[in-house]
């Protein structure tokens, strides 16, 4: 089956981040010259995905704001002839059709991905997490999650190697490689608190494709870590009772919820820009001299 829907849990609070989210969303902070979300749309419509579910809640308008026309500055910036310009605005609209509801109550991630059941209506879906920006890569990470779909079947994890010392403030899973960047899953674990817990240095990190049933699970599930529902609880139920696929992705994901990997996507990105790639390389090399 052709998986065209995604749904983007975007309702955090941006608490690590404070006090630039106090009013703005994290995921609207910028990374160069576009905010962090556009990013996460972008790779979604460069995997084929057509019709968009952003999971928001109360002060998170800005969102809706920045994928919506805007024709008061579109025609000041035709008047002016600033094709340049508009063209980096104008058709942020037709990315995918983008859809919003609100998480009333914020009682965790698998509380916000069970909103979308109406949404995704009996289908296989892919998630793209707020906090974290994808890029590079053979492909959009996202893309190589349904490739191993539909060659597996299965619900696919995307995953990447984190430090021991980061993994407690992740997910472990475990994992036998089956060929290449391709895994499989048979158990997880959120946020791990001692060595006998860890699975594996193997995390969950921003992406993942789910069948259905992952909705009659999450209805079940109960509170977890910090007294929430989690995702990965209900995703431990698959991954025991009908395995799970993982996709070790290309890209270099950045985690845009905490102040270090929002300047990190600055650079990095920054030095990849054709506006301001070389400048930024200059200004590196000659300030690294006075560290």
């Amino acid at each position: 089956m052709k998986i065209t829907k995604a749904v983007i849990p975007a309702a955090g609070l941006g608490t690590r981040v404070l006090p630039a989210t106090k009013v703005m969303p994290k995921e609207m902070l910028p990374i160069v010259d576009k905010p962090a979300i556009q990013y996460i749309v972008e790779e979604a419509a460069a995997s084929g995905i057509t019709d968009i579910l952003i999971i928001t809640n109360r002060g998170k308008g800005f969102i809706e704001d920045h994928f919506d026309k805007a024709p008061v500055l579109e025609g000041i910036l035709e008047r002016d002839k600033r094709d340049d310009l508009l063209s980096t605005i104008k058709d942020l609209d037709k990315l995918a059709n983008i859809h919003y509801i609100r998480q009333i109550d914020t009682l965790g991630l698998g509380h916000a991905i069970s909103k979308a059941k109406s949404f995704v209506c009996g289908e296989p879906f892919a998630v793209l997490y707020g906090d974290d920006v994808v890029v590079g890569g053979d492909k959009p990470a996202t893309k190589e999650l349904i490739d191993a779909y539909g060659t597996y079947g299965k619900g696919v994890l995307g995953i990447k190697p984190v430090t021991k010392e980061a993994i407690r403030n992740y997910s472990s899973v475990k994992v036998d490689n089956i060929e290449g960047n391709i895994y499989k899953c048979t158990d997880m674990i959120e946020k791990p608190q001692t060595d006998e817990e860890v699975l594996s240095l193997y995390s969950i990190l921003g992406r993942c494709v789910l069948p259905p049933e992952i909705f009659d699970i999450l209805a079940h599930t109960k509170p977890g870590a910090k007294n929430e529902i989690q995702l990965t609880d209900a995703m431990r139920e698959l991954a025991i009772t009908e395995g799970m696929t993982a996709v070790e992705y290309t890209g270099t994901r950045y985690d845009i919820g905490n102040k270090f990997g929002i300047m990190q996507a600055a650079i990095e990105i920054g030095l990849n820009h054709p506006e301001i790639g070389t400048t930024l390389r200059e200004y590196l090399k000659n300030f690294a001299k006075t560290l």
